[in-house]
């Protein structure tokens, strides 16, 4: 790693990315079609509002995986915690017609598996856009994001 790929801070030089893997509820095959699209754009901004970048991105057909560029000044959890719980109140607003009171919408499952991502990026890049593939059961669409 050189010097010039570290972020800044004002306290501090950080390079923090992280594979992040989570499902929908009850494994529901959930993710395709318009939300699957919806959902890229959704993440990405969400992503955006905790200071974040979602360096790869891609839904299979039961579960997300993606990674994640965090600052240390946000804890992963906060994060995930985050993008999670309104990527599921943009969802229930954009395909349930709800416009209001949120409350129990659950699209997610309680938990993620993560990763610290070191200097081995460029092979957890090539395994997340290749999950499809390894999952053997994908669709024909295009899941990246």
């Amino acid at each position: 790693m050189t010097t010039s790929s570290y972020e800044s801070l004002a306290h501090s030089k950080w390079d923090c990315k992280y594979h992040i893997v989570f499902i929908p509820k009850g494994r529901r095959k959930e993710l395709y079609g318009k939300i699957r699209t919806y959902l890229g754009r959704v993440f990405h901004e969400l992503a955006a509002q905790r200071e974040s970048k979602i360096l790869e991105g891609h839904m299979v057909q039961d579960h997300v995986h993606m990674m994640i560029k965090i600052p240390p000044k946000y804890s992963v959890a906060e994060v995930v915690g985050y993008i999670k719980g309104k990527s599921a109140i943009a969802v229930a607003r954009q395909f349930s017609g709800r416009q209001r009171n949120f409350n129990g919408e659950r699209l997610w499952a309680r938990g993620y598996a993560v990763s610290t991502v070191g200097f081995n990026i460029e092979e957890v890049k090539a395994y997340i856009k290749h999950q499809e593939q390894l999952d053997g059961q994908g669709a024909n669409e295009e899941g990246s994001f």
